[in-house]
């Protein structure tokens, strides 16, 4: 018995260190609060297939709170939770939506729009997942949510679910 008491303790002090990793690391990660100049000067690309540096993008908004969307259309997490961004939407019509897409090609990412009737401002991500932009979101997941105020400061930093609470606190701020 005292072998597996012995096992028990281990087990036991290892789930603490765990415990421990997991909240030194959670509390060691702020959050940017601006964008990086290399996310800024990334290039996207308009509807009409024009290059724009992100900075371009964020100054046509300025003055106004952005909820940012990274997806793609083959992106199945992105595509069920479009009901609720719809209800969001709905409750801050004020709020400009802003979508980044991480398709495959210009063709599918037009096509997705339309496709599953998607409003709101829309950009390409020419640089993907590993450009510039993607590398300072720490991207490795989609969707991705971020809320910039209308100073151009970032309010929420990270969401991978729209239903996030974090998102409504930050667009009422």
């Amino acid at each position: 018995m005292g072998f597996i008491d012995l096992d028990k303790n281990k087990k036991d002090m290892f789930k603490r260190f765990l415990l421990i990793l997991v909240v030194f690391t959670a509390c060691t990660f702020e959050a940017p609060t601006e964008f990086s100049e290399k996310a800024m000067k990334d290039t996207f690309l308009t509807l009409e297939n024009q290059p724009i540096v992100f900075k371009e993008i964020l100054d046509t908004y300025k003055g106004k709170k952005v909820l940012i969307d990274v997806w793609a259309s083959w992106c199945k997490d992105c595509i069920v939770t479009l009901p609720d961004l719809k209800e969001l939407q709905k409750e801050f019509p004020d709020v400009v939506y802003l979508f980044l897409s991480l398709d495959k090609s210009t063709h599918r990412w037009k096509k997705g729009i339309k496709r599953f009737n998607i409003v709101g401002e829309h950009y390409y991500m020419k640089s993907g997942w590993d450009g510039d932009f993607g590398e300072f979101l720490s991207l490795n997941w989609i969707p991705r949510y971020m809320v910039v105020n209308e100073n151009g400061f970032v309010d929420l930093f990270k969401s991978t679910k729209i239903t996030d609470a974090r998102i409504v606190n930050a667009l009422k701020k």
